[in-house]
């Protein structure tokens, strides 16, 4: 016989006041969706306008813009944190309504690439899963998506090395960024460590769990694999097997966390740019939190490298990132790829930029965005 303690309340047993509460949210909930589909109207009058004017659906600026104002104005209790993925995922059924936004990412479903495409674009859109980034480049540049989605650097291992070569001869440019905390977990068909025979993930994840797993599993070939979902994938299929991957990866293959959050560095976080193509999407405005990425190289000769800084100096340009990579010609010749804040449209930018580019040998501009502001 049950535990009459176990027995759920009955609907008369709730407190009135709690009642009250519900029905409250309720109305509110029903309310707040009849808001909603009222924007989304208006979204629709300003996509008919924006097919007459032939302009873009998206325009990350214009996004940044509004969760910035959204964030400024809140009055709480709700977390500002909480207000930019709620409003993205407003604007981005909103968009849907438009027309479907195709993004391409490292896939297969539940890698950390897609849900930094998730996080960005809402998850409103058409996914462009790709086997590797040069295919997510490829789809990109050929139009079987509209946007790519690319690590670009990791908070514990730096630099992502394939995506500066292919973001160096791509026609494609950054139009956005966004990071996210990555939290790596040890997963497995069976449960316990018994019987392991490889570790299969990306190589950067492999690198980002070095201690821990010398220190667990210290006699377990590491097998590196095209992406963590894709080491996910082949540990559902074969119980000798574990992966390194995401909670998302453990639902999406039915796996065990054997153990949570194995990175080595405790706040590891990855950025990710959002790359399109020029033809199909113009450059982002100024936002007012903007970065611009370059890369350059310069000529042969003594304190070459030192006159890069200075026209940034002379205009008040800060110089976020810095980071070189051979050119491969055989030389010992590199190039430098260099983010700096704001944006060309700000006179100081242009200015700095201007004189920049007359001290370098090859010059390209990768892109200038509105910034992931934490």
């Amino acid at each position: 016989m049950a535990d009459p303690a176990d027995t759920p309340p009955t609907p008369s047993a709730v407190q009135p006041e709690l009642l009250a509460l519900r029905d409250r949210i309720d109305a509110l909930d029903r309310e707040l969706l009849e808001m909603i589909n009222r924007r989304a109207r208006l979204a629709q009058e300003v996509g008919e306008i924006k097919k007459k004017e032939g302009s873009v659906v998206f325009r990350p600026e214009r996004e940044a813009q509004v969760i910035d104002g959204l964030k400024t104005a809140n009055p709480g209790p709700l977390k500002n944190d909480g207000v930019a993925p709620i409003w993205r995922e407003i604007m981005s059924a909103c968009r849907a309504l438009e027309t479907p936004t195709r993004v391409a990412y490292l896939g297969p479903a539940g890698t950390f690439s897609e849900e930094a495409a998730l996080g960005f674009f809402g998850s409103s859109i058409v996914r462009v899963p790709c086997a590797n980034f040069d295919e997510v480049m490829r789809a990109t540049t050929a139009g079987a998506a509209d946007f790519g989605v690319m690590p670009i650097e990791n908070s514990t291992e730096g630099s992502v090395a394939r995506t500066l070569d292919l973001m160096l001869t791509s026609p494609l440019f950054i139009i956005g960024e966004t990071s996210l905390i990555v939290r790596h977990n040890l997963l497995r068909r069976v449960e316990g460590m018994d019987g392991i025979t490889a570790v299969c993930a990306h190589p950067q994840a492999l690198a980002q769990c070095h201690g821990w797993l010398s220190r667990h599993l210290p006699d377990v070939e590491r097998r590196p694999v095209s992406s963590n979902a894709e080491g996910a994938r082949l540990a559902a299929q074969d119980p000798s097997l574990v992966a390194i991957a995401s909670l998302r990866a453990s639902s999406e293959f039915g796996l065990h966390v054997l153990s949570p959050a194995i990175q080595d560095e405790a706040h590891n976080r990855t950025r990710f740019v959002i790359v399109t193509h020029p033809e199909r999407h113009p450059a982002p405005r100024a936002s007012g939190h903007d970065s611009t990425s370059l890369v350059v190289s310069v000529p042969n000769r003594p304190g070459a490298v030192h006159d890069l800084l200075i026209p940034l100096k002379t205009h008040g340009v800060s110089m976020t990132r810095f980071e070189s990579r051979p050119a491969r010609s055989g030389q010992w010749e590199y190039y430098f790829y260099i983010d700096v804040a704001g944006h060309p449209d700000q006179p100081q930018v242009a200015k700095a930029l201007q004189e920049l580019r007359q001290a370098c040998a090859f010059f390209k501009v990768l892109g200038a965005y509105p910034v992931d502001v934490h």
